[in-house]
């Protein structure tokens, strides 16, 4: 929830600051893209030094970064400021995000793993849409400021709760040679009805890929599963962040006051953690590739239909809400498949590259967003080109799902 809010909180102090700091519009672009680039180049610095020596000491040191960082952000006086402040403040929550996903995945039973993973990251949406509340009656009342004071001081009070309570993964324990006596502690912890024999030695079953781990993902037999992954991810976060990132400033833009824009940007997030819990939950009980690749064909008809009803305030929130559950929703969805076609030597460099990837999409959506707001596009247009990605993502999801069946057949140990 802290990292959705962090995040998104950018975007609702945008309408604000562009009036305040008499900027154009299109000139945030670059601001959304620097926070998002620094996550990108965090997720490919944490991802393989978590995978190297742990998820709990990555995640403790990457929530004090961009806690602190975004403290930093309610002193920025300047656009220069700003940006910097927002690239470093991605570089910590960039690094958090795949860590925090393995270590779900890590601590949950096969059969449910898609729908604990995809509870778990539905707090991201969630976080953005209670930021997007509570930021609609704070700015108005307390500046724009308080907005980062929030955003960072909350972080900085739950690191002492997850120094003492956050757990290393005993997956990543008995890969680094640990003691079975603290294995065997860990997992009473986590099942403490059916505790382990003292004698029993704990070692990793999964086929474990050698060398470094971004080279491992390349290699004969991740190479293709990797790359369409890295597509999938690249093509929703561009959609997901061209709408986070500018629905406000459009719809303040086009008429609505401010309050009502940041609600729209609400319900985005709304739909998307409802979507994806509904969606991990029907991903864990039918095809889960069909079930993204019908999300991802309805997200396309309604980002495209969201250009054409900024005249009928009701339709537009619906077919935001809808968008949030299709593709918000979806691309939590997809987190379970992304964990679940590596092995845990190398899953958070995959998750962690695959959002890397993906957040190069993440920087071309507000960027190109911020370029076709300075050109004058008409919404509808902007609108439209933003749907295209999301017919690229049914079928690659599609192409996704017939390259793991094959190398299933072909290769049963494979994870």
């Amino acid at each position: 929830m802290l990292d959705g809010f962090d995040v998104q909180s950018i975007a609702f102090v945008a309408p604000v600051l562009i009036e305040d700091w008499d900027i154009a519009a299109g000139a945030f672009g670059p601001i959304f893209g620097a926070g998002l680039f620094g996550l990108m180049v965090g997720q490919l610095i944490f991802g393989p030094l978590s995978d190297r020596y742990g998820r709990r000491p990555v995640i403790l040191f990457c929530t004090l970064w961009f806690g602190s960082l975004t403290l930093a952000t309610a002193f920025a006086s300047s656009w220069n400021v700003l940006l910097a402040l927002r690239f470093f403040t991605g570089i910590g929550l960039g690094g958090a995000m795949p860590n925090i996903i393995a270590l779900t995945s890590e601590f949950s039973p096969a059969k449910n793993r898609a729908t604990l993973v995809t509870v778990m990251f539905a707090g991201f949406p969630l976080g953005a849409a209670i930021g997007g509340l509570i930021s609609s009656q704070m700015i108005p009342a307390l500046g724009w400021q308080s907005v980062f004071y929030l955003g960072g001081t909350v972080p900085l009070l739950l690191l002492i709760l997850l120094f003492f309570l956050l757990p290393e993964s005993a997956q990543q324990l008995a890969r680094s040679g640990a003691d079975p006596s603290r294995i065997r502690k860990l997992l009473m912890r986590v099942n403490p009805g059916n505790p382990p024999s003292e004698d029993v030695d704990f070692t990793i079953a999964e086929k474990q890929v050698e060398g470094f781990s971004l080279i491992a993902l390349l290699r004969r037999g991740l190479a293709t599963r990797t790359l369409l992954l890295w597509l999938l991810y690249f093509m929703s976060l561009l959609m997901v962040y061209f709408l986070m990132s500018w629905l406000p400033s459009i719809l303040s833009q086009s008429g609505m006051p401010l309050d009502q824009a940041i609600i729209g940007a609400v319900a985005l997030h709304i739909g998307g953690a409802i979507g994806g819990v509904l969606l991990g939950w029907l991903c864990d009980r039918h095809n889960p590739f069909i079930v993204l690749a019908s999300g991802f064909l309805v997200a396309g008809g309604c980002i495209a239909m969201v250009g054409l009803t900024f005249g009928i305030p009701v339709i537009l929130m619906a077919l935001v809400f809808t968008a949030g559950f299709t593709i918000v929703g979806g691309l939590t969805a997809t987190l379970p498949i992304a964990t679940g076609i590596y092995s845990s030597s190398v899953r958070a460099s995959g998750v962690g590259a695959a959002l890397a990837v993906g957040r190069i999409g993440s920087i071309v959506g507000p960027v190109a967003g911020g370029y076709l707001i300075s050109t004058q596009w008409p919404a509808s247009a902007m609108f439209g080109v933003a749907a295209l990605p999301a017919i690229v993502a049914c079928l690659t999801i599609l192409a996704l799902m017939l390259v793991v069946a094959r190398s299933r057949t072909t290769e049963p140990d494979s994870p």
